[in-house]
């Protein structure tokens, strides 16, 4: 996966150039919570927000993707995006607080550290706009 991204300003949002893998893990880590049993309360401490703005980034950011392109995101959608890739790992912890690797892979597709690259090239992104 890349671990770069590339945000510009656009009027009071941001637009991310968003290779195919970037994107599909931003769904991923959403849509994961998501399909979870959780209600607004507890989406909104997890990401900032309930199930209704969660659909509307999990709408935008579905795939397939084939190649690089923009993606328009108001500030408080990209801290929820970053909020589910941050998120996301501790829901594969067993007892004792170990991270289990394949069953996260399995479900999601990616590496946790694939999801950590991700969230750091967020606000590393987002320092630089």
């Amino acid at each position: 996966m890349r671990t770069q991204l590339k945000l510009a300003r656009d009027g009071d949002g941001l637009l991310a150039t968003l290779a195919p893998s970037q994107a599909s893990a931003m769904y991923e880590a959403l849509s994961h919570l998501r399909e979870r049993d959780f209600g607004d309360t507890e989406l909104t401490l997890l990401v900032g927000a309930g199930r209704e703005a969660v659909d509307v980034v999990l709408d935008r950011l579905a795939g397939p993707h084939t190649e690089s392109r923009d993606f328009r995101f108001a500030p408080e959608e990209l801290h929820m995006v970053h909020s589910a890739l941050t998120a996301v790992p501790t829901m594969f912890l067993v007892r004792g607080g170990a991270f289990t690797e394949e069953p996260f892979h399995i479900r999601l597709g990616f590496y946790r550290e694939n999801f950590d690259a991700l969230a750091n090239a967020i606000v590393q992104a987002a320092a630089g706009v």
